[in-house]
């Protein structure tokens, strides 16, 4: 049985005195039934570890180095993310993707060099509206997971995937949980071809996920909770969003 994970991405969103409101409202409202985690800004790491150290709810970071160390400025390494005693690390967002320029075979490095060091890589994967229109989404999906796939072997099963349909971020708009579940159903279906075990991985969704549409994207068999953008930055919200994963 796989038990539901919801994630809170915040984004380049905060500041000390709004993050020890949000994460007040979300320590008040325990306890959960699904896994509950935020992934913060590299700044506020540390803190978020010292407030959520005692509790039950994880944190991680939105993106790391595929480097282990050097003379790369502005990177920040998996070792130093265990440190701060991260439980996830995104990779392979869609604004990674689009606005860096990161490659499928980077986020696989990316998430290599986090398993190196116990931290558990969220792969994101997912297409625009003009891969959509086109008829593409399979076939994008399933090559960016490919190349974790390939790149991790037989560590692949370590990971949790997250589908973000690239027009249903930010935008309002969301994939009916029919059209969500199809592509989870041929990402689990390539997860278990690989490592054998993909039914007992999470797959999570990430899109426009609010309140008012989390319980019918939740009960889709192959969505197992979901990475939530602008809905993680209200206590309020994200609460009844991590409910509505029971």
């Amino acid at each position: 049985m796989r038990k539901t994970l919801v994630v809170g991405n915040w984004k380049m969103h905060g500041s000390r005195p709004a993050n020890a409101e949000l994460l007040a409202g979300i320590l008040g409202a325990r306890p959960f039934t699904a896994d509950v985690a935020v992934c913060v800004p590299f700044p506020y790491l540390f803190e978020t570890a010292a407030t959520l150290a005692a509790s039950d709810i994880r944190w991680g970071a939105q993106d790391v180095s595929a480097h282990e160390q050097g003379a790369y400025t502005g990177e920040v390494s998996a070792a130093m993310l265990a440190e701060c005693g991260c439980r996830y690390a995104l990779v392979g967002h869609s604004e990674r993707r689009a606005y860096h320029g990161e490659s499928d075979q980077l986020v696989a490095d990316k998430a290599k060099a986090l398993l190196a060091r116990g931290v558990t890589p969220i792969v994101c994967v997912g297409e625009t509206l003009a891969e959509r229109d086109a008829g593409q989404t399979e076939d994008v999906v399933k090559r960016q997971l490919a190349a974790v796939i390939h790149t991790l072997a037989h560590c692949a099963g370590e990971i949790v995937v997250a589908y973000e349909p690239v027009w249903a971020i930010g935008t309002g708009r969301t994939a009916t949980p029919e059209q969500a579940q199809a592509v989870h159903a041929v990402l689990r279906a390539q997860l278990q071809a690989a490592t054998g075990h993909g039914d007992r991985m999470r797959i999570l969704y990430g899109g426009s996920v609010k309140p008012d549409n989390a319980a019918t994207l939740f009960a889709m068999p192959d969505i197992d909770g979901g990475l939530i953008g602008g809905a993680s930055l209200k206590a309020a919200d994200f609460v009844a969003i991590c409910r509505a994963a029971a």
